[in-house]
């Protein structure tokens, strides 16, 4: 994933160029060039957050009678298919989660508690904190 901000001397011959070289190892986005820290705080810092819930999802399989090796297989797979399944462009992430939440099911119960520690609130505040890191690291001389 790469995200690009037009400096002030960049044309949008140079913009284009630049989307051209790198979509061809990924995706591409263009911010503003005041964004760029919001882009460390998120992307840059996401593999570590993603890595966390891999392994907390694993733990919990282990904690649930599964060997080690299998949860942390269970669990990546499980990030990667959301994943592959939300980039297909088809549907906003709620309505994914709702297909897969039935009335008084399994996924419903273990959300209550995700947002009962405050999952969403955590891993905004986790994007905040980063990018706020990110700019003062960028004001250091």
């Amino acid at each position: 994933m790469t995200a690009l901000a037009a400096g002030q001397a960049a044309t949008k011959d140079d913009m284009a160029m630049a989307q051209h070289i790198f979509n061809a190892v990924g995706k591409t986005v263009v911010v503003k060039e005041d964004q760029m820290d919001a882009v460390t705080g998120l992307s840059g810092s996401g593999p570590a957050y993603a890595f966390i819930m891999i392994e907390a999802l694993s733990d919990g399989g282990v904690h649930m009678g599964l060997s080690r090796d299998t949860a942390l297989t269970l669990a990546a797979q499980t990030l990667q298919g959301a994943a592959k399944l939300f980039l297909r462009g088809e549907k906003h992430p709620g309505q994914l989660k709702d297909m897969v939440t039935s009335p008084g099911g399994t996924t419903i119960s273990g959300i209550r508690v995700l947002e009962d520690g405050k999952i969403r609130g955590t891993l905004m505040a986790a994007v905040e904190a980063a990018t706020m890191r990110s700019k003062a690291l960028g004001t250091q001389e």
